[in-house]
């Protein structure tokens, strides 16, 4: 049954508007520049590109500089920062000011990965509150114009919730709007997102919050939407092997019914598109880019393991194009695995912590060695 809601308003971001108020989340190895014009041929919103470390940004990483690039009708550009230390993500917040290197910014607080934690990143850093607004504010006041927005999740645990400290203190510090993912750290992405979270932090603040985890298909953002009043959704995993779901998810929001169930031939045909896209992109590596992605177009559709392995062992899109052509291509669209998670799955664990990070929340001292020298998560 499709759900339905009001007409959901634009979502504003400085002097730009973002309708369907639908944002692709930042992934690191997949959001890339082919990945997102993929994307957007298939609908519309806000694609950020994935996650650049401020360090590496303002020492002008070779690997950081080549991720920062947008499609010269890419609108608008977005792109994610992930900082600890407030004078380095202001410093790189000013070069993208002054080398106008995007129209808006969006901070990481939500990545859960043991390498970025246990230096006091991402999901850990709301927990000191003082370094999280330090950091906030000065990328804010940097940024001058440029619109900033802030990404993050419940909290470390369910022992050490954060959500709702950190989204007043956003609010407060001036963000455009704040996207909630419905996990702690210690989920990681397991069990089902707690959309009872972003019901709550909406209720506790006056600018947009965006609702994030377990959207797999349209009508679960309007349900989101529906169960917590959120202003916009923020689709990751969902969209792997799919990038026709912001298709779905326009459709959805202009409150028609239609959605898209592609064929295997039009599913290889947007594979191909996809590994073209990528060669033009990374040169020859680009076909071995689109291997990781093969297993996520083809969940679901009838085809055999030594037809897998070969797709994901190509280097050539020749090679592709033949690959693709020998399966049976007029299967219909395999709708059993409709609402099923796609992507990473993983069981909870601990979360890695620098070395007394819980003994005081208030502490806004910057840990050594917290700076990551490299881009992408």
């Amino acid at each position: 049954m499709t759900t339905t809601v009001p007409a959901p308003a634009a979502l504003t971001l400085g002097p730009l508007s973002v309708w369907p108020p639908v944002v692709l989340a930042p992934m690191a190895g997949i959001t890339n520049p082919p990945f997102r014009r993929l994307c957007r041929e298939h609908g519309a919103g806000l694609y950020v590109c994935e996650m650049i470390t401020t360090r590496a940004l303002v020492e002008r990483n070779a690997k950081t500089m080549a991720m920062v690039r947008f499609d010269a009708d890419e609108s608008p550009r977005s792109v994610q920062l992930y900082g600890v230390d407030p004078d380095v993500v202001g410093r790189a917040v000013e070069m993208v000011v002054d080398e106008d290197l995007a129209d808006h910014i969006d901070l990481n607080f939500g990545c859960p990965v043991p390498k970025v934690t246990r230096r006091g990143g991402g999901s850990a850093l709301p927990y000191r509150r003082r370094l999280f607004e330090n950091i906030v504010r000065t990328a804010v006041k940097k940024a001058g114009d440029l619109p900033v927005t802030v990404k993050m999740r419940k909290g470390i645990d369910p022992a050490h919730l954060t959500f709702l400290d950190a989204g007043r203190i956003a609010q407060d510090s001036g963000v455009a709007w704040v996207a909630l993912h419905g996990r702690t750290a210690a989920d990681m992405y397991s069990g089902t997102a707690d959309w009872s979270a972003i019901g709550e932090l909406k209720a506790a603040l006056d600018i947009p919050v965006l609702g994030n985890g377990d959207i797999w298909e349209a009508d679960d953002a309007l349900r989101m939407m529906a169960e917590t009043g959120c202003d916009g959704v923020v689709v990751g995993r969902g969209c792997l092997g799919r990038p026709w779901l912001f298709g779905d998810l326009a459709a959805a929001f202009a409150g028609r019914p239609e959605r898209v169930l592609p064929t295997l031939r039009e599913v290889s045909r947007t594979m191909y598109r996809h590994a073209e896209l990528l060669v033009e992109h990374l040169g020859e590596h680009g076909v071995v880019d689109f291997r990781k992605h093969v297993a996520w177009y083809l969940k679901g559709f009838s085809v055999g393991s030594e037809a897998r392995g070969a797709l994901a062992r190509v280097s050539s899109l020749g090679q592709l194009a033949d690959r693709l052509g020998a399966l049976e291509l007029d299967q219909p669209y395999p709708v059993q695995t409709l609402g099923q998670p796609r992507g990473r799955t993983s069981s909870p664990r601990p979360v890695a912590l620098p070395q007394g990070w819980l003994d005081d929340p208030e502490d806004g001292s910057v840990p050594s060695g917290a700076e990551l020298a490299d881009s992408g998560g």
